[in-house]
């Protein structure tokens, strides 16, 4: 759907003023929303590796005849190349920014409700300057204001080592998990501000597709044990993905660093200060490269002790977790793609098809115990000669499986075990609208990523008329309530106890349907609990 975009400037109080842009439909000329883009929430570490820096009280935007130009987009973090994806073109370091769509008219008394929408692309790559939320605000009436953040991505966001906590030994900075400190610092910019746009801080939900949503996930475990006066998140949309095993500790991390030294060529036998140094000195691409050809490619979470505890998985099996978010009353949908393997199989496969390739691709993503339990799961040995070789669909399925289908369904089991299960409001689509094809291939079928179409009425392109009306019964008519507040029979989920899922139908009508793979999740999910947690308390120095 093509837009027309015209100039609209707001006064932001004592954040002075901006000027944005109102969008309107092209072909009708229908104002859609306002929209603010590239709007800085946070300023850039003073060093690589480090914490972002909060606005300070009395950062402006820009004054009244000279407002800040914030009509376009939030910067792209240095990233892998995936699909159509990261050019390169528009790589910045400085991407602390993020865009806002705000209906148009006057706000209800409280306040709009907000939905913090977080990005995914496995925690590597992406950017939220590739979905747009204006024909769902101004087509759909989804009444809220989305404010989605850009963060620091793979080795610039989750590098962590000794060297790096040394070098910020006194500063009361954490160290690690520097992207996972960007979304909040973005969150609590939105908590902050967003009532100079119209927003009700009190009303934000968290939501994200994909990484985003593992990033959710985190990022509402991280609330939940705050103080409640410092409590942002209300509700949760965590959209395929969940958490699957407790993130790597400081002794894989420090592996890792190491790992990337020597891609480099920097001596191991530097001092931290000087690996840092010659770190930091070199150009991102560069930096980027060496990341992403080592064997732990993949830059993800670390279980630090402050942002991740080591014992988050623990809490599962306790019911700790699920007895905290009770206290809360935090609702959380939460549901999956039919197909979501056909995308996970192109994200970095195994050059071949044999379990050693399979093993080590793995190993980027999982501790050891994990990935070979998950071998003596889906590719048990076998009477094939040496090397030992399985279907080339399987890296896609235990991808899609421990991302998607089967950790969700360990998350639900272990929040319905403790009785939470009514703050669940499950999903699955088995729908796919036309204008998909226009990124994923058709024979992929409801793969992983499809859905975004859903959420975002088109995400820019266009619906047909009987597409409109499956999405708005199916899903955005009760996401609006959701994002309101209502639960129970206001919200009208349908659902009734854990194992049931509020299902788009091929022909797109909605059914309520029961579980069929919640038995087979439930053999891998206890396994993969069996193994237990992997490297001990973080407490212990790097």
């Amino acid at each position: 759907m093509e837009a027309l975009r015209q100039p609209y400037r707001k006064a932001l109080a004592h954040r002075g003023h901006v000027e944005g842009v109102t969008i309107s439909a092209k072909d009708s000329r229908q104002p859609l929303c306002h929209y603010f883009g590239g709007l800085r929430y946070a300023l850039p570490p003073v060093k690589r590796f480090c914490q972002a820096r909060k606005l300070p009280p009395a950062y402006s935007y820009g004054t009244e005849n000279q407002p800040g130009l914030c009509g376009g987009l939030a910067g792209v973090c240095p990233q892998p190349k995936f699909l159509t994806l990261s050019s390169g073109d528009d790589w910045t370091e400085d991407c602390f920014q993020c865009n806002i769509w705000v209906p148009l008219g006057e706000p209800p008394q409280d306040g709009w409700p907000v939905l913090f929408f977080i990005h995914g692309g496995f925690l590597q790559f992406g950017t939220p300057n590739t979905f747009s939320a204006a024909a769902l605000l101004g087509e759909a009436d989804f009444q809220a204001i989305i404010v989605a953040p850009a963060y620091r991505l793979g080795v610039f966001g989750f590098l962590l080592s000794s060297e790096i906590q040394q070098d910020v030994a006194g500063s009361n900075q954490p160290v690690g998990n520097q992207g996972f400190w960007d979304q909040r610092l973005a969150l609590e910019w939105t908590c902050d501000n967003i009532g100079l746009f119209g927003g009700n801080p009190a009303q934000i939900t968290i939501s994200g597709y994909s990484a985003g949503a593992y990033s959710a996930f985190y990022q509402l475990a991280y609330d939940i044990h705050l103080p409640p006066e410092d409590s942002i998140i209300k509700r949760a949309c965590i959209w395929s993905n969940s958490p699957a095993v407790q993130p790597k500790g400081p002794a894989t991390a420090q592996t890792q660093f190491n790992q990337l030294l020597e891609a480099l060529r920097i001596p191991i036998s530097l001092s931290a200060a000087e690996k840092l140094a010659q770190l930091r000195a070199l150009p991102q691409a560069t930096l980027l490269s060496a990341a992403t050809s080592i064997e732990l490619h993949q830059f993800r979470p670390t279980s630090d002790g402050t942002f991740i505890q080591p014992t988050l998985f623990h809490s599962f099996d306790t019911g700790a977790f699920a007895r905290r978010l009770a206290a809360r009353n935090v609702h959380i949908m939460l549901g999956e793609c039919r197909d979501e393997h056909n995308l996970y199989a192109t994200w970095l496969p195994p050059p071949d098809n044999t379990t050693t390739s399979l093993r080590r691709r793995l190993l980027a993503d999982y501790p050891q115990p994990i990935v070979d339990t998950l071998l003596h799961l889906y590719a048990p040995a076998n009477t094939t000669p040496t090397p030992k070789t399985y279907p080339a669909s399987t890296f896609g399925h235990i991808y899609a499986d421990i991302q998607v289908h089967t950790t969700q369904r360990g998350l639900i089991q272990s929040l319905a075990a403790a009785g939470a299960s009514h703050l669940l409001h499950r999903y699955r689509i088995e729908f796919r609208l036309n204008c998909a094809s226009k990124t994923i291939p058709r024979e992929w079928g409801v793969t992983h990523a499809t859905d975004m179409y859903l959420w975002f009425w088109g995400n820019g392109e266009a619906l047909e008329p009987a597409e409109k009306q499956a999405i708005r019964t199916a899903l955005i008519e009760p996401w609006k309530r959701f994002v309101r507040g209502d639960v129970g029979d206001e919200l009208g989920w349908g659902t009734n106890g854990p194992r049931e899922m509020r299902t788009l139908m091929p022909d797109g009508s909605v059914r309520i349907c029961r579980d069929e793979l919640w038995d087979e999740a439930m053999r891998v999910w206890v396994a993969l609990r069996g193994v237990g947690e992997l490297e001990g308390d973080v407490s212990s120095k790097l």
